[in-house]
């Protein structure tokens, strides 16, 4: 499937050219970071206690209260019966009476740097994530250079300078002109910090499996799209440990991969893509509910999970709603973004919008398939992809995951100890818990028994640092303000 209303990536030939294209974006980006960096700061750490609270247990389905959870520094130091807590004199007190405490949400497929475009890094977007109780993202689309900028940011919002949400994994995508250059590069991504290596639709098999192999060899996990001359199940089984925007599983969860593949064989690149692109319809009009099924249960049986990117396969949603700038949250983009929203849904066809329709109750139908049969199911949005708002996305994906077959329960847990556990991290994160990280979103109604209560949100806590509602509130504004005060065309656009 195309990738939706979106930037096609570069064909680089090496990592020197990659640094070469950000550089100066960075440094412009790092000048006009430290200039906010202030006014979007965090609150000091102070002992906080939420009292009389409902803790939503996202792995069994539990909600259990009323209790009292402490916490000191970035760590929840103790969970009690309310009844049974000492509280700190000098604590930060919170009233949970009929509230309810999840874990930071997650987004698993995010963009905060431009690439292809040479635009400066997408930094407007972190307060929207922070209001939105998005205390982490995984970055999909790094290089060498921005690794430099995501240090800098994780360092900064350590120190409390940052008002940002975690960034758990960033990682370097890798093209290469042939087989042993895509190896090099995964050598210098990996030399580079990269968390993970990040491959596209675009690359030849035999440049994949040298990533797949390289990577290996480095201890890097490989995600993204699986390549569109690549079979779904082969790149499960060769060890490509994600799977966006269902890339491959349209195809084959349809009754015609082979022949479709059989026409694709020997290209590479933008004519790969085009000629994947130009198969859609006849793609989607193959779905086979029988073979969706039969290849569910041995995608279920590898490590690959799966980031549908729901709120892109319904785009047509997004087309349909007229201009964008009638949206609210239209307020809170750098210029340069709506102006590429507006191109976007200018160039948007009725071929685009036929296809969209075919599109999305297809992929809520493979969604629904793979999570009965058990494939690991992430929340990620591909933010700011036009229309997608970063933040208020995972909300909607949450929603459409539901709307595709999980329970709000499960749609929580695809957003908080999936991802916990898909990187790694879950003995710190992805659950409220003694010992783990204080990324906590407290809500005014139970998510539990309708996901949308998971917009409610009376307060966050990024790293035990609390912002009350007002303070997330004031988040927005000042996020608001930093935009309409801008003058001129954004440098690097």
């Amino acid at each position: 499937m195309p990738t939706p209303l979106g930037e096609k990536p570069d064909m680089r030939a090496d990592v020197e050219k990659w640094a070469v294209s950000l550089v100066i974006p960075c440094i412009f980006a790092w000048l006009a970071w430290t200039a906010i960096a202030q006014a979007m700061s965090l609150p000091k750490r102070q002992v906080v206690a939420i009292t009389q609270v409902t803790v939503i247990d996202v792995e069994r389905g539990l909600s259990i209260g009323p209790r009292t959870v402490l916490v000191d520094g970035d760590r929840i130091v103790s969970i009690v019966a309310s009844r049974d807590a000492l509280i700190p004199v000098s604590a930060q007190r919170v009233d949970g009476r009929g509230r309810f405490l999840i874990p930071g949400l997650v987004d698993m497929h995010v963009h905060l740097f431009n690439l292809s475009s040479h635009r400066p890094p997408n930094d407007w977007s972190f307060p929207l994530y922070v209001a939105n109780g998005v205390t982490g993202v995984r970055e999909m689309r790094g290089d060498v250079a921005s690794m430099l900028l995501v240090n800098r940011w994780r360092k900064a919002f350590d120190d409390g300078e940052l008002a940002a949400p975690r960034i758990l994994a960033a990682g370097i995508a890798v093209y290469g002109s042939s087989p042993g250059d895509a190896a090099h590069q995964v050598d210098a991504a990996a030399d580079a910090g990269a968390d993970f290596i990040k491959v596209f639709s675009e690359l030849p098999a035999s440049h994949w499996r040298a990533i797949l192999a390289a990577a290996h060899a480095r201890s890097l996990p490989v995600v993204g799209h699986v390549p569109a001359g690549v079979p779904l199940l082969v790149a499960a089984a060769a060890g490509q440990r994600s799977d966006e925007h269902l890339m491959q599983a349209y195809e084959a969860c349809s009754s015609i991969e082979t022949p479709l593949l059989e026409e694709r064989r020997g290209l590479v690149g933008d004519a790969l893509t085009a000629r994947r692109d130009a198969q859609e319809a006849q793609t989607l009009k193959a779905f086979d509910p029988r073979t969706c099924r039969n290849v569910a249960r041995s995608l279920a049986a590898t490590s690959q999970a799966q980031i549908p990117t729901l709120v892109l396969a319904d785009e047509d949603s997004m087309a349909q709603g007229g201009s964008p700038s009638t949206d609210p949250r239209w307020r809170f983009l750098r210029a340069d973004e709506r102006a590429r929203w507006e191109q976007s849904l200018s160039d948007y066809t009725a071929q685009d919008a036929a296809l969209a329709k075919l599109r999305w109750p297809i992929a809520r139908q493979i969604v629904s398939v793979m999570h009965q049969a058990g494939v690991p199911i992430m929340a990620g949005t591909d933010s700011p992809m036009p229309g997608v708002y970063p933040g208020f996305a995972l909300h909607e994906e949450m929603e459409l995951l539901v709307e595709s077959g999980l329970t709000p329960r499960e749609a929580l847990y695809s957003a908080t100890l999936e991802p916990a556990r898909f990187l790694g991290i879950a003995d710190t994160s992805g659950s409220v818990a003694v010992g783990k990280r204080a990324d906590l979103v407290l809500l005014d109604a139970d998510p539990t028994t309708d996901i949308h209560n998971a917009r409610r949100i009376n307060a966050v806590l990024l790293g035990g640092r609390l912002l009350r509602r007002a303070d997330l509130d004031a988040l927005l504004d000042e996020a608001a303000r930093a935009q309409a005060s801008r003058k001129g065309p954004v440098a690097g656009n």
